[in-house]
C-alpha cells in the first residue's frame, strides 16, 4: 500500500507544490486510484472488465504502479518528516503506519478465511480459493500473524510493511549520498534476478513470497528517489524528446508483446512470440522498464497534470487514490465475494453488470464519504481555531 501524508488512514498525501505556480500535483493520487481499481478488477478472473486493464497492454500491471507510488508517497509522508518532526517523532509515525497496515492485513486474512469456510458449507468452493493449510483448524493463525503465511491476493500489504520499516535506512543512505540508497537497492535487485530463489519464507508456498521483497524494494527505492528529486528541483521531470520517444517505443513493443491476441480471436502479432515471459515475482527488467516508462511520461506531462486536477474523471480517481488503505481493504474483501458469487451462480451478463456496478459503486462511494468527512473535520478545526 502507498503511504499517505499523515499516518492516519484517511489523510491524503500532500504532493509538494512546484515553482511554476501550478499548485498541487494530483497525478500521483490519480495514478494510484487507477491502480487500485485495476487491481480490484484483475483479482476477479471471471470479470470481463479484466480484459481492459493495463496488464493486457504491457508487461507491467497495477502492482508495479502501486509499489512505485508507495515509494514516491513515502518520501512525501516521511522523508520530510525527519526534519519536521525530528527523528523520534518520524520513527513513531512510521511505526504507527506499520501497525495500521498490519491490522488491515490481519482483518483481510481472517475475513477471507472465515468467509470461504462458511460459504463452502452451502455450495462447493474451488480449492484454489483457499490454501489447504488454511482450510482446517486454527494452527495457521500464528503463522498468518507473524507474516509467515501469505495467502494468494493478500500479499501486497506485507510487502509495504517491510519497505516502510526499512525506510529509515533508505533515508540514512540518501543523507550520506543522494543516490547511495538507489545504488544499493539496484545492486540487490540485480543479484535477485540472477538468483530468484533467495526470498522470504512463506509457509503456504515453497517458493517464498510471491512479491520477492529483495527485488521489489528497488522499485520502491526508485519511487523514493524520484519524489526526493522532484521536491529538490521544485518542478516536474524535464520532457526530453529522445527519452520520451524511447519510452513510447518501448511501451508500443510491450503492448504488442503482452496483448492477449488469442483471447480476442485475433492473429498473433507478438514480435517475439512465446519467447518472452517476464517474471513478476522478482520484477524482471522488462516489467521494470515498462512501469518506469509510464511513470516518466506521466510525470513529465503538463497535460496529465491538468487532466488529474481539472477533469471529473481525474478528480474521482485522485479521490480514490487519496484513501488507498481503506479502499484497498474494502476492495480486497469485495473481490473475494465477487469471485464466490461468479463461481457459485455463473458469470453471465446480468451478474457481470450487477457485481461490477455494485462493487465499483461501493468503492467510489467509500472514497467520496471519506473525502467529505475529511473536509468536514478540516472545517470544524478551522472554526475552532478561529
Amino acid at each position: 500500500m502507498v503511504a499517505q501524508h499523515e499516518a492516519s488512514a484517511i489523510t491524503p498525501v500532500q504532493v509538494a507544490p512546484v515553482k511554476n505556480g501550478q499548485g498541487r500535483d494530483h497525478r500521483i493520487d490519480a495514478m494510484r486510484g487507477a491502480a487500485l481499481l485495476m487491481m480490484f478488477v484483475d483479482h476477479i478472473p471471471q470479470s470481463l472488465l479484466n480484459r481492459f486493464t493495463m496488464r493486457n497492454v504491457g508487461f507491467a500491471d497495477a502492482a508495479e504502479v502501486f509499489v512505485l507510488l508507495a515509494g514516491y508517497a513515502s518520501w512525501l509522508a516521511y522523508g520530510r518528516g525527519f526534519k519536521k518532526y525530528g527523528v523520534a517523532g518520524c520513527l513513531k509515525r512510521i511505526f504507527r503506519r506499520c501497525v495500521q497496515l498490519y491490522i488491515a492485513q490481519a482483518i483481510m486474512v481472517f475475513v477471507s478465511v472465515a468467509s470461504i469456510r462458511v460459504w463452502r458449507h452451502f455450495t462447493p468452493v474451488p480449492v484454489d480459493f483457499l490454501e489447504p493449510e488454511l482450510a482446517h483448524g486454527i494452527g495457521w493463525i500464528w503463522r498468518a500473524m507473524t507474516l509467515d503465511a501469505l495467502p494468494s491476493n493478500l500479499n501486497i500489504l506485507p510487502l509495504y510493511i517491510v519497505f516502510l520499516a526499512g525506510f529509515p535506512l533508505y533515508f540514512l543512505l540518501m543523507r550520506l549520498q543522494r543516490y547511495l540508497a538507489l545504488l544499493v537497492a539496484g545492486a540487490l535487485w540485480f543479484l535477485i534476478n540472477l538468483d530468484p530463489d533467495v526470498n522470504f519464507p512463506n509457509w503456504l508456498d515453497p517458493d517464498g513470497w510471491y512479491f520477492n521483497p529483495l527485488a521489489w524494494q528497488f522499485l520502491f527505492a526508485l519511487g523514493v528517489t524520484a519524489s526526493a528529486e522532484t521536491e529538490r528541483r521544485g518542478t516536474d521531470f524535464s520532457r526530453i524528446p529522445v527519452l520520451s520517444f524511447c519510452c513510447i517505443a518501448y511501451l508500443i513493443f510491450s503492448a504488442f508483446q503482452a496483448f492477449p491476441w488469442a483471447q480476442w480471436s485475433l492473429p498473433d502479432l507478438r514480435p517475439l512470440g512465446d519467447s518472452v515471459s517476464p517474471a513478476k515475482s522478482w520484477l524482471s527488467p522488462l516489467r521494470l522498464f515498462d512501469v518506469l516508462a509510464i511513470f516518466y511520461l506521466m510525470q513529465s506531462s503538463s497535460v496529465a497534470r491538468v487532466w488529474a486536477s481539472d477533469t471529473r474523471v481525474g478528480q474521482i480517481l485522485a479521490r480514490v487514490g487519496r484513501y488507498s488503505l481503506d479502499v484497498f481493504v474494502v476492495g480486497t474483501i469485495l473481490d473475494l465475494y465477487a469471485r464466490l458469487v461468479f463461481t457459485s451462480f455463473g458469470d453471465g451478463w446480468i451478474l457481470q453488470i450487477v457485481v461490477n456496478v455494485v462493487v465499483l459503486g461501493v468503492l467510489f462511494a467509500l472514497a467520496g464519504w471519506l473525502d467529505a468527512r475529511r473536509k468536514r473535520q478540516q472545517s470544524q478545526a478551522l472554526a475552532a481555531a478561529g
